[in-house]
């Protein structure tokens, strides 16, 4: 299984599109195996739903994303998990021991200032 997050500075993004890039977590029986960071190709509507589903990316973490992405996340057989915070490690960890759960926190707006977590 792959496990995507996006990420800042090893910490969860509280928007996907706008992050530094994704820990692509390689977990294996309940554990995580391998890491990998990807630099974020840039955001363009529709390309990173497609862009980790090339990479093999089973699950998404982030703060918060668009609700089109959450759809084309969907769309190309991607779990996502949005709310999220703290350290991307830590995120992936309590995903897979079942302990996180999306909270279904989407962005209204491009800039998401402030309406991310609403």
């Amino acid at each position: 299984m792959k496990i995507a997050v996006a990420a800042d500075n090893n910490q969860v993004a509280q928007h996907f599109g706008h992050c530094e890039g994704f820990a692509v977590f390689t977990a294996e029986g309940g554990s995580v195996t391998g890491k990998k960071f990807i630099p974020n190709p840039g955001h363009r509507p529709g390309f990173l739903p497609r862009f980790l589903h090339d990479l093999g990316v089973n699950v998404i973490i982030a703060g918060g994303m668009g609700g089109s992405a959450v759809a084309l996340f969907g769309e190309n057989g991607i779990e996502v998990i949005t709310g999220a915070t703290g350290a991307a490690e830590e995120a992936v960890k309590k995903y897979l021991a079942g302990e996180l759960h999306s909270t279904g926190s989407v962005c209204h707006e491009h800039r998401h200032s402030e309406s991310c977590h609403n």
